[in-house]
């Protein structure tokens, strides 16, 4: 089941004196050291606080928009020392930094802060400009109030680099569209949303055009284009936990659409995704093919049925060690080998080089668009959860050296895996997948070392980190992790299948 999604505020901040025609906004960048949505780029904002909902805001009827209003003033504040409470005009610069030492050191709550110093909220300071929900697909989700606040006079946004933020700038809205529109940063679509919004200049019907679009009313969104061009619309999938959908790729030029991945295999999913490629193909483009990464039914589960939808002349496409055991249930028109490109007719130029990646799969296939750094890592790298290799069809060793081949490609700037939200860290993903991997074998086989003979008790041992649940899966992964090390020669299986470790 999906998460439910938490509380949360966040803060369109403006400068003070700024162009009305292209307003500047503060932007941030995420630490790429986070495991949610690391290296994004963001507003400040945070999730409520217990003590949020105390805060007095004025001119605030409702109980909820209050504990918002309460909670987007307190985390500008610790994210940027930038003050919107009223009183706050008659404090001197140390004043304000000595409130912020207050508040860092927990000597004073939030609300008792702003008693204290006799300061306080008020509604008219925060503009309501959308309601966002994290999509089903994140295993953090997120419901979120988004305010449009004019950053107080004589104060000035700085970011502390800190264990979630590292940087924060200035940046004409247009600025940072172009930005994105270059590939250069990834966002989230409220705050893409926001950013084209305020490239449209601060207009009389700002208001309404930011909540012109129902995502910004509530209603997830299907369609996240995390960079140009490459919409990710997740879907519902009988895959392994965490996880609950897996994602589709539609790519698109202004020709031609490519399908990677339609994995659902229930009727409501296959309509919407259906829909979906209507509206690009209603746009005046063709469908390339459907491509596959590899073979798991949570990752061809609705390529029939898109495929009925489209047309028996619609292609698919495949490793050959994907198609062949696929033969029964889908046909694969066009076999993909590694090293080939798939290039889209139509601007942007978009040409991606399949990359043959075993270890999740035989026939796994990663591909790289070396122009804008986007890898599409199917279930190699994933945004959510962890990577399941388990026998015959996986092998560690392969995943291993996939690993490795990926983190030397040259120009990555974000990774679309197959579940949960695109990867902004990409190398320190990669460096991280890399280093757990090898530390599991490394206790794997300390724990052999030390009696653990079996998958059940070098689980019991190494896996401590692991629910219970989830120890069958372990299991299948220490098999794959005991294949390796009896291919290195550093443990082996006696006649009664246990393990020992070599002579």
């Amino acid at each position: 089941m999906p998460q439910s999604p938490k509380d949360a505020a966040a803060v369109i901040l403006l400068r003070h004196q700024t162009n009305p025609d292209n307003p500047e906004v503060f932007l941030v960048k995420r630490s790429e050291k986070l495991a949610f949505l690391g290296g994004y780029h963001a507003f400040p904002g945070g999730q409520f606080d217990a003590t949020d909902a105390e805060a007095p805001v004025e001119n605030c009827p409702d109980a909820e928009t209050r504990a918002a209003i309460s909670c987007a003033a307190r985390e500008l504040f610790e994210e940027t020392q930038v003050l919107v409470a009223r009183g706050g005009e008659a404090l001197t610069k140390g004043q304000r930094e000595s409130l912020f030492d207050d508040l860092q050191s927990r000597r004073m709550s939030w609300p008792a802060l702003l008693n204290h110093y006799k300061l306080h909220l008020d509604g008219d300071d925060f503009t309501f400009v959308g309601r966002w929900v994290t999509p089903p697909f994140s295993a953090r989700r997120f419901d979120t109030l988004f305010f449009l606040v004019k950053c107080p006079a004589k104060q000035d946004a700085r970011i502390d680099a800190d264990a979630e933020l590292e940087s924060g700038e200035w940046i004409a809205a247009s600025d940072a569209v172009g930005r994105w529109q270059r590939s250069e940063i990834i966002a989230v679509p409220p705050v893409l949303h926001s950013l084209k919004t305020l490239a449209g200049g601060l207009t009389e019907d700002l208001v309404q055009r930011f909540l012109a679009s129902p995502n910004a009313n509530g209603q997830p969104t299907r369609r996240i284009e995390f960079h140009p061009n490459y919409i990710c619309f997740p879907v519902r999938t009988p895959t392994k936990p965490p996880a609950t959908h897996t994602n589709c790729y539609l790519i698109y030029t202004s020709r031609e659409l490519l399908i990677i991945d339609p994995g659902s295999p229930y009727e409501d999913e296959q309509q919407a995704l259906a829909q979906a490629v209507d509206d690009l193909v209603g746009e005046g483009r063709s469908v390339r093919e459907i491509v596959l990464t590899h073979l798991h039914p949570d990752h061809v589960g609705g390529v029939n049925a898109l495929k009925k939808h489209l047309g028996e002349q619609t292609k698919v496409a495949a490793h050959r060690l994907t198609a062949e055991p696929l033969t029964e249930t889908i046909r694969v028109d066009r076999l993909i080998e590694d090293g080939d490109s798939i290039d889209l007719a139509g601007s942007p130029n978009i040409s991606l080089q399949a990359m043959h990646t075993p270890g999740h799969a035989r026939g796994h296939l990663c591909f790289h668009d070396a122009r804008t750094g986007t890898l599409i890592s199917g279930d190699n790298i994933v945004g959510l959860g962890s990577v399941l290799i388990e026998p015959a069809e996986g092998n560690m060793r392969d995943y291993l050296d996939s690993l490795r081949r990926l983190r030397a490609l040259p120009n990555i700037s974000v990774i679309f895996g197959g579940h949960g939200p695109a990867i902004a860290n990409p190398y320190a993903k990669l460096d991280q997948y890399i280093s757990h991997r090898l530390e599991r074998e490394h206790n794997i086989l300390q724990a052999v070392r030390e009696g653990a003979a079996t998958p059940q008790d070098i689980v019991a041992r190494v896996y401590t980190d692991v629910s219970p649940k989830a120890h069958a899966m372990a299991e299948r992964a220490v098999l794959a992790h005991l294949e390796k090390l009896i291919e290195d020669k550093l443990v082996q299986k006696s006649s009664e299948g246990r393990f020992l470790p070599s002579s």
